[in-house]
């Protein structure tokens, strides 16, 4: 049991099994998980990959009666991470727990519907307090054909500014009804499952695009939906044929391979640096008018500048934003979890194991669990968004 000094004392613990049976993977990582925590958790995130999909009713089942808690919220990963390994391609069961004193979490299902207005989210807990606590934040597992994460996070930041979401969408399945979520021992098939959590435990976030800008930003002058016509009064196929020639054989080879445009978050500076973009794929030009596509809206007066993406740029980017997590956090310990793009791991990085490595070696030795998402959910310049290629943090405290 736990000693007197440390009943008000935040406890976390973390297992991962890669043993191919359901059954014995989900005791031996309650068995470890519970080892480490030796108390009750009040929360339990859970992430399977899809070798366990029909089986994941009873591991979620049987997870609930091990660490007698039914706050368990989980999902499918195409790759699994925890602690320091991210198990891609192959089984694997990774289990999070935290016992949280003075701090309340509120887990819920949420879904869509479309309405005349342009649809609503239902599932909201009546109990909700209102307003939500300043120090609030929200995990997120949605289901990507079902739930449209990037309009809740739109609408959380207009009715609750300030609070951050992280997370991602369950992956590994192609169609609907293979990226499972559970909450407690339920399975669905649609929708996303949240935790709603405040109090002692402050919940902070480490986002990392993994890009950096090239040539100088453009203030766009003609767009339409997510076509620019313009940046600076020309062609922004002009603009890049104009910086490609400034650049590096390494440079352009990574402009020819995949090409992205940050977009500025706060138009009121006079200079921009990292974490002052939003980063989305170039995902089409027309070489006649010399119009990019883009994945986002764009409209005139935003301020862009073309990115590019490698392997040491991304791993310098995760690096310096841990860094800066861990000092801003010192001397408080730090528990994390970690969704990554199903685009990192080794098809982005020369070695496995790059992002789990990263946080474990600039966080320490810390309880980590997380998956390979497909779209992540982390707040960029105080706003929350979706992303692709990124690797976003959950950091406790």
């Amino acid at each position: 049991m736990l000693k007197p000094s440390a009943i008000s004392t935040p406890r976390f613990a973390a297992a991962i099994s890669t043993l191919e049976h359901a059954h014995a993977a989900a005791g031996e990582v309650c068995h470890a998980a519970m080892a480490q925590l030796d108390a009750a958790p009040d929360l339990a995130v859970l992430f399977a990959s899809p070798h366990h999909r029909e089986e994941f009713g009873e591991i979620a089942q049987r997870v609930c009666e091990a660490i007698a808690c039914r706050s368990l919220i989980g999902c499918i990963g195409e790759s699994i991470v925890g602690g320091d390994r991210e198990i891609e391609g192959e089984p694997a069961l990774s289990l999070w727990l935290a016992w949280l004193p003075a701090t309340t979490v509120k887990l819920m299902h949420l879904e869509f519907q479309s309405t005349p207005d342009g649809g609503s989210f239902t599932g909201w807990p009546a109990d909700l307090a209102e307003p939500w606590p300043a120090s609030a934040a929200m995990l997120l597992l949605g289901e990507p054909f079902s739930f449209p994460a990037d309009e809740l996070v739109r609408r959380i930041d207009e009715d609750r500014p300030g609070v951050p979401v992280l997370g991602g969408m369950a992956s590994g399945g192609t169609a609907p009804g293979e990226n499972l979520l559970i909450l407690g021992d339920r399975v669905l098939e649609n929708g996303a499952v949240a935790a709603l959590i405040h109090g002692a435990v402050r919940v902070s976030s480490v986002v990392s695009q993994g890009c950096r800008p090239i040539g100088q930003p453009f203030v766009v002058t003609r767009a339409e939906n997510n076509i620019i016509h313009e940046l600076g009064g020309a062609p922004p196929l002009l603009r890049l044929k104009e910086i490609f020639k400034t650049l590096t054989e390494r440079e352009q080879e990574l402009v020819q391979h995949g090409l992205h445009v940050g977009r500025v978050l706060n138009e009121y500076q006079d200079e921009f640096h990292r974490g002052d973009f939003l980063v989305r794929n170039v995902i089409g030009a027309d070489p006649q008018t010399g119009a990019i596509a883009i994945g986002d809206f764009a409209r005139p007066g935003q301020t862009i500048q073309f990115h590019v993406r490698d392997e040491d740029t991304a791993d310098e980017d995760l690096r310096h934003l841990l860094a800066d997590a861990r000092q801003r956090a010192a001397p408080q310990p730090r528990r994390a979890l970690l969704f990554t793009c199903n685009g990192r791991g080794t098809r982005l990085f020369s070695s496995a194991d790059h992002d789990a490595r990263c946080v474990r070696q600039s966080l320490g030795d810390i309880p980590l669990a997380g998956f390979f998402a497909q779209g992540e959910i982390g707040p960029v310049a105080g706003k929350n968004f979706l992303h692709g290629f990124t690797a976003s943090v959950a950091i406790f405290q």
